[in-house]
C-alpha cells in the first residue's frame, strides 16, 4: 500500500485549518483541524505528525490515529485531538478517493438517503432575530440554533431572561424548530430558572446550559427541566463522553465535534457508544466546508444520528479575511438545502472538490483568528 509523502496545512479565512495528506503514487485526501482561536497551537502537532508519519502507510487509519493517542504519553485534549482530525479525516477522504467510493460506505453504508439539518442564526438580540430566521427558513431550513443570552452575570435580575423567551417565541411563531444554546454563558442560578421559562416554547434542546466541567450542576439541572440537554462541543474523546453517559446527570443529545475529537474514527465510536445509551447524535460544526461534508457521511451511516449543524449560507467578505464555506469547493450543490435536508451523494471520498487553488491562495497570509469574547457591564469577563 502507498505511504504518506507529505501531510499539508492550511490557515483559511474566517478561521479554520485545512490539512491535506498525499501519498507516493499522487493519491489524496482533505481533512480540517479547525480550533477557533488557536490555530498556532494545532499546527504545532501538525509539524510534529510530519515528523512522525510521512513514510507510514496511507491506509493504515486507525494505526495511525492510535499511534497520535498512545506514543505521546500526554493524551487527548483540545489541541492533539484537532490536529488529530485533520489527519484522520484527510486519510478517511484518500482511502475513498483511491477506492472510488464515499466514506459513507466504508463505514457500512447508509442508514439514511438525507440528512437533518439546522443552520445557527446568533439570535440573542431581539432586532435580529426574525430577519436572521426568516433568511434561514428561505434557505431551505426547517430548524435554527440561537443564542439564549449575550451577557448575563453569574446571579442577575430574573428579568434579563424574558428576551430569551420572547426570541424563541417570535422563531417558532416562523414555523422553524429551534434549539436554544447557552453556550456554558450562563450559571447554575440563572440557568435553572431560565430552562423552566423556556420549557412552553417546546424548544429541540438547550445546549451546554453549563459548562460541562459543572458535571454535578448539569446532573442537578437535567432532574428539573423537560427539555432534552444537548452538549459535547467541549469534550474531545470517548473517555471524555463516558462519565455523561454512565451517571445520572441525564444527556439526551451528544454534540462532539468531528475536528476536535479525533476525526471521523472517533466521532463514529462516541456515536457506537451513545446508541446503547439510547442517546442522539447531533455533531457540532460551525466550521468549514471539509468538517461538514465528514460529518454529513457521519449523518449518512449512524443509526443514532438525528440532526447536523451546518453554517452555509453566511456570506461573510473574503476583503475582510472571510468566506462562505462553499467558496472553498467546486461542487457548492453537495450542500444544497430542501426542505430541511441534505440529499446523501455517492461521490468518492467526503463526496466535496476543494478548490485548491483558491485555498493556496487565500491561506497565503492568512491571520489566526481570535475571539473578542463578552465583557459585561460591570467590566468583567463573560464566556464567549
Amino acid at each position: 500500500m502507498p505511504a504518506i509523502a507529505s501531510i499539508e496545512y492550511f490557515r483559511v479565512p474566517p478561521r479554520w485549518l485545512y490539512v491535506k495528506v498525499t501519498d507516493v503514487e499522487g493519491n489524496f485526501g482533505w481533512g480540517e483541524a479547525s480550533l477557533e482561536g488557536h490555530s498556532e497551537a494545532v499546527e504545532g502537532a501538525l509539524e510534529s505528525f510530519k515528523a512522525r508519519f510521512i513514510g507510514w502507510e496511507a491506509n493504515d487509519i486507525e494505526h495511525i490515529w492510535q499511534a497520535v493517542w498512545r506514543l505521546g504519553f500526554y493524551r487527548g485534549g483540545p489541541v492533539l485531538q484537532s490536529a488529530l482530525s485533520g489527519l484522520d479525516i484527510a486519510l478517511w477522504d484518500l482511502k475513498g478517493r483511491r477506492l472510488n467510493i464515499p466514506i459513507h460506505d466504508l463505514l457500512g453504508g447508509k442508514v439514511r438517503n438525507k440528512v437533518k439539518v439546522y443552520a445557527w442564526i446568533g439570535g440573542d438580540r431581539p432586532d435580529s432575530v426574525k430577519v436572521q430566521a426568516e433568511a434561514r427558513k428561505a434557505q431551505g431550513f426547517k430548524a435554527v440554533k440561537m443564542n439564549a443570552t449575550a451577557d448575563i452575570g453569574w446571579l442577575d435580575s430574573p428579568a434579563s431572561l424574558d428576551s430569551a423567551a420572547e426570541r424563541l417565541a417570535t422563531v417558532k411563531s416562523l414555523g422553524l424548530d429551534a434549539g436554544v444554546d447557552f453556550h456554558g454563558r450562563i450559571h447554575k442560578p440563572m440557568a435553572k430558572q431560565l430552562a423552566k421559562l423556556l420549557e412552553p416554547f417546546r424548544p429541540l434542546f438547550i445546549e451546554e446550559p453549563l459548562l460541562s466541567e459543572n458535571y454535578e450542576g448539569i446532573e442537578e439541572l437535567s432532574n428539573l427541566t423537560s427539555i432534552p440537554i444537548a452538549l459535547g462541543e467541549r469534550l474531545h474523546s470517548r473517555w471524555d463522553v463516558k462519565k455523561f453517559l454512565n451517571s445520572k446527570a441525564t444527556i439526551d443529545i451528544l454534540q462532539p465535534d468531528i475536528s476536535h475529537v479525533g476525526g471521523i474514527s472517533e466521532l463514529r465510536r462516541i456515536a457506537a457508544i451513545a446508541e446503547a445509551y439510547d442517546v442522539a447524535i447531533a455533531p457540532h460544526c460551525p466550521l468549514g466546508s471539509i468538517a461538514l461534508a465528514a460529518c454529513l457521511q457521519i449523518g449518512a451511516s449512524t443509526p443514532n444520528h438525528v440532526i447536523q449543524e451546518m453554517s452555509i449560507g453566511i456570506h461573510y467578505n473574503v476583503e475582510a479575511g472571510e468566506e462562505d464555506i462553499t467558496s472553498y469547493v467546486t461542487n457548492p450543490e453537495f450542500f444544497a438545502v430542501k426542505d430541511g435536508f441534505v440529499e446523501v451523494t455517492n461521490g468518492p471520498g467526503l463526496g466535496i472538490e476543494i478548490d485548491e487553488d483558491f485555498v493556496r491562495t487565500v491561506s497565503k497570509g492568512a491571520k489566526a483568528w481570535r475571539s473578542g469574547g463578552f465583557v459585561g457591564e460591570d467590566g468583567g469577563l463573560r464566556e464567549w
